[in-house]
């Protein structure tokens, strides 16, 4: 199965090579994710670093169509988000989502080339599926993820690669909640293994203190957390940013709604082939 992976993988990337104008090209390869609102991101971290310009007005939708000026003759290469830092070394290039970086081993602060600022638009969220926003059992999840407790974790544990945006976190637990209530409730949350998983761990401390389980599932990919919220098979999910799930609902026909923003991961350009940015003169 592992060696079917990996077959799988070289495969793909040939493809987009391939797609890209030829797996033979000396074009300097930049690998982005292939999802839309990822991809536009990573484009636009692109163009504030002058490495590309966009057209006007194609924002957090741009695709690499979007490119109207290429003064470095870079190719981008279109990859599944999760499989970014496995591509890396194929490549000269790589901008990676931080939860996938952190997974693979690297550090967003110090091995990132360039790194984009804390955007409000890209916070990952807690999601529930409409109409459950207001369940007691999904509130008492919000307060402990807006705790002070998980903003000091996010704080102390990654060190700028994963950045809180809870403004005033409190104590963990809400006080219009009845928590006698909930004592023996279960919440069931999908989530990426790092730095979801792992925030979520705080969390669950927290409810646990009540006696209030949090049952966390890991996923490695971006489309599973969010059907399986829309199905009733998980309460919530704790994966993506905004502008991720409103292209998902739109294209899927989902309803799945935000509830809470708690943390910025900074998405970074990593070096592949390509160890500096000497080779694009910066």
């Amino acid at each position: 199965m592992k060696k079917f992976r990996i077959l799988s993988l070289i495969l793909v990337l040939a493809l987009s090579l391939t797609a890209c104008g030829g797996s033979k090209s000396s074009a300097i390869q930049i690998a982005v994710p292939n999802d839309t609102t990822n991809e536009a991101r990573a484009l636009l971290l692109l163009e504030a670093n002058g490495i590309i310009k966009l057209t006007e007005g194609a924002g957090i939708t741009a695709t690499r169509r979007d490119i109207a000026e290429n003064p470095y003759g870079v190719e981008i290469v279109e990859a599944e988000a999760a499989q970014l830092p496995n591509v890396l070394r194929d490549v000269d290039f790589a901008v990676i989502n931080s939860n996938y970086a952190i997974s693979a081993g690297l550090n967003p602060v110090s091995d990132s080339l360039l790194i984009e600022g804390s955007y409000s638009a890209y916070a990952n969220i807690l999601a529930v599926k409409e109409g459950r926003e207001n369940d007691p059992a999904i509130l008492a999840l919000v307060a402990a993820l807006e705790s002070e407790a998980v903003a000091n974790f996010i704080d102390e544990h990654y060190a700028g690669a994963v950045v809180s945006t809870v403004e005033n976190p409190g104590s963990g637990y809400d006080a219009n909640l009845d928590y006698e209530a909930l004592k023996g409730a279960a919440i069931t949350v999908a989530a990426s293994p790092a730095p979801h998983a792992e925030i979520l761990a705080v969390a669950k401390e927290i409810l646990a203190a009540k006696d209030i389980t949090l049952d966390i599932r890991e996923f490695n990919d971006y489309v599973v957390p969010n059907t399986v919220v829309e199905d009733g098979t998980v309460d919530a999910n704790y994966f993506q940013h905004v502008p991720y799930l409103d292209d998902f609902n739109k294209e899927q026909g989902t309803h799945i709604v935000s509830v809470s923003a708690v943390h910025v991961e900074p998405m970074g350009l990593y070096g592949g082939k390509q160890t500096s940015l000497d080779v694009l003169g910066k």
